[in-house]
């Protein structure tokens, strides 16, 4: 292990084990004095964050890029604090901390016995949905996670989501695949962030009016297990309790090969995230290249 690889992992460490035992208005305190911190810095991840706002608001001013730039640090790091604290909620504190729309998309689909896709941006939080699941529902889910380096940061955070009462598959496609598929046919749940591949096995989607590519793994799942595909947007408001809304089934097309079927469930899944990021651009919490304009190779020297 690196020395910058241990000292990324003796952060987050320090994070779990402190930020936990301070009481809520200290911990939203010191996150957004954190993000105004980072946010004046300018780093490469406010200035990617402020290049993906351009696109999903393309009339706003450089002064509106910059306060959408601040709210949006603001956002991630409430996701920070309140992910560095929620192994401590109480499961009351969980089950009132999110206030999801039209849930009976799922629950009907989970009762239709042929379980059920969830499909989310990295909007909000997405821990604390799935806890919501868990705790308030009480529906066990199963969803993946990629590998990070070093080894010991990827099993705290699978050791974190595993507390949350999450069922976490390295992201190692066929094996992980197999799984969620098996899980699916037995009536199961299954949780995954998909609004960004860089993979070659990637989806390429009209989003925001330009190119992107999202993961084939929800469309794929759908197809063959029978799932019902549901999109997830969530955000967050003025109060403590996150919001949230379940959109309609994605449905399987009734013609086409596999792939256009596949290309066709992800172009819906795609209008279904960018319509909940147009409503709050602020919590999308993109720091990164997602557009293929972006992705694309340099010419000439470096």
């Amino acid at each position: 292990m690196t020395a910058a690889e241990r000292l990324t992992d003796g952060l987050y460490g320090l994070g779990w084990s402190t930020v936990k035992k301070l009481p809520e208005p200290v911990a939203a305190r010191l996150g957004r004095t954190v993000a105004d911190a980072a946010w004046k810095r300018r780093g490469k991840g406010v200035q990617r964050l402020e290049a993906n706002y351009a696109r999903v608001v393309p009339d706003a001013s450089p002064e509106r890029l910059a306060e959408l730039s601040r709210a949006g640090m603001r956002s991630y790091l409430r996701y920070w604090m309140e992910s560095f604290r929620l192994p401590a909620w109480s499961a009351e504190r969980v089950r009132t901390g999110f206030d999801p729309k039209d849930a009976h998309h799922l629950t009907d689909g989970l009762a239709a016995g042929k379980g059920v896709i969830l499909a989310l941006p990295h909007l909000a939080n997405w821990d604390l949905a799935g806890a919501w699941v868990t705790t308030a529902l009480g529906i066990p889910f199963t969803t993946v996670a990629e590998r990070l380096k070093p080894e010991t940061l990827y099993d705290r955070f699978v050791a974190y989501r595993e507390g949350l009462g999450m069922e976490v598959l390295a992201h190692s496609g066929a094996s992980a695949f197999g799984t969620l598929a098996r899980r699916l046919r037995d009536g199961g749940l299954v949780c995954l962030v998909a609004d960004r591949d860089l993979s070659a096995s990637g989806v390429e989607v009209d989003f925001f009016g330009e190119r992107a590519r999202m993961p084939a793994g929800p469309a794929l799942l759908a197809q063959q297990t029978g799932a019902r595909l549901l999109p997830v947007t969530i955000w967050y408001d003025d109060s403590p309790v996150m919001q949230g809304r379940v959109h309609p089934p994605v449905e399987v097309p009734g013609t086409g090969t596999r792939t256009e079927k596949t290309a066709a469930m992800t172009q819906a899944l795609a209008d279904a995230f960018a319509s909940g990021i147009a409503e709050h651009p602020e919590d999308w919490h993109m720091l990164q290249r997602l557009w293929l304009a972006d992705l694309a190779p340099v010419k000439g020297p470096a």
